[in-house]
């Protein structure tokens, strides 16, 4: 999933990356890398905190502006406070970067993962990889959708994934 990420990253990072003169061409890639630790690191934080309906919903949030999802927001920020710290890049130039391209790659990547004709990335393959690591892995996290009031997403995901 991470290299299909880094791909989709690179297909959008023109303005924001690669053609900023704020960031030097030799750490075009290491900021690139960044934007996808970033991305995958703020989905894993909300799996690892319960919130796996706020991944499922940005997920399937197809034709919406997804860099209003509170998700989104947090991993530009998550990306702005990296931009600062890793590249030396004042506040307002980490903005317009994360701003530029957060949103939209994951813009792209909720497209894909919706799109029959895309296999590049699939909710079941997010979701495990999210889940890696975590107690239980993916059968731990499709416990957590059981519980409580989550028989809604359960029925969107049966199917997905057979016998988990």
């Amino acid at each position: 999933m991470l290299d299909n990420l880094i791909d989709l990253i690179k297909q959008h990072a023109g303005e924001a990356i690669i053609n900023n003169p704020a960031i030097p061409n030799n750490q075009n890639e290491a900021a690139v890398a960044e934007a996808g630790n970033s991305i995958v690191s703020g989905l894993k934080d909300m799996v690892s905190q319960g919130k796996i309906q706020d991944v499922l919903s940005l997920l399937q949030s197809q034709g919406s502006n997804v860099a209003s999802h509170p998700a989104v927001q947090n991993i530009s920020g998550n990306f702005v406070q990296t931009l600062m710290d890793k590249f030396g890049l004042g506040q307002s130039q980490a903005t317009g970067i994360a701003g530029g391209l957060i949103p939209n790659v994951i813009q792209n990547l909720v497209h894909k993962t919706n799109d029959p004709n895309d296999s590049s990335f699939n909710i079941e393959g997010i979701l495990s990889h999210l889940a890696s690591g975590q107690q239980g892995g993916l059968q731990g996290l499709l416990g957590t959708l059981n519980q409580g009031a989550a028989g809604g997403i359960m029925d969107k995901l049966k199917g997905l994934f057979g016998n988990v």
